[in-house]
């Protein structure tokens, strides 16, 4: 399972900074705005917690500011560092804790199937506005959580506990079972698709 882990470097901060991660292959679509307030739609083909390789129509110049946001994983913001033949690479700015985040949203996006949410094709994945909730057990114990990924048939959590793999549970009015472990925490499947409106408190 790819897991994000800090390359071992001894050059200097500034360029360890950048390249402190590796990327990671994904396809997330989204759209940006230059400095010159022009909007494109754009798609990252490889990403890392440190910098984000975009295809883009939009050409940027160096060191040029851009804002992106993204499908699942939010509002990003940094400086391009290199220029593509159809796009360029952008140096992510973020505090260590949202770093932190971006490193278990990716992880979560690039292990996807191996993790084996229960997901139907036919269920889209849903980007969720309210992330935090709480995860309760059968013996009523409950645990603070934080959505990564959400669909009608499952979820993904970010939490401390592993309960055992079919484990019944609920997650703040869905009751389902685990399925899988990963680093972060669990991935849920839910006793019955949920309906949109079913979700409402999360979108």
């Amino acid at each position: 399972m790819y897991s994000f882990q800090p390359a071992q470097t001894q050059q200097t901060h500034t360029i360890a900074a950048q390249r402190s991660f590796q990327r990671v292959a994904v396809n997330v679509d989204g759209r940006l705005m230059l400095a010159n307030h022009e909007e494109y739609p754009c798609m990252v083909i490889d990403m890392s917690p440190g910098d984000v390789n975009f295809v883009c129509a939009g050409q940027p110049r160096l060191n040029e500011r851009v804002i992106a946001y993204l499908d699942h994983l939010g509002r990003l913001e940094g400086n391009v560092i290199s220029l593509t033949n159809d796009g360029f690479v952008l140096s992510i700015n973020a505090t260590e804790r949202k770093r932190e985040k971006l490193a278990a949203q990716l992880t979560w996006i690039a292990n996807k199937h191996e993790l084996g949410l229960p997901e139907d094709r036919r269920h889209d994945r849903l980007m969720p506005r309210n992330t935090l909730t709480e995860l309760t057990l059968e013996d009523g114990s409950r645990y603070s959580c934080r959505l990564m990924d959400l669909s009608l048939s499952g979820a993904a959590v970010d939490v401390e506990i592993r309960p055992p793999l079919g484990t019944p549970v609920r997650l703040g009015n869905m009751r389902g079972r685990v399925v899988r472990h990963f680093m972060e925490g669990v991935a849920i499947e839910f006793a019955s698709v949920q309906s949109r409106e079913a979700l409402t408190d999360f979108l």
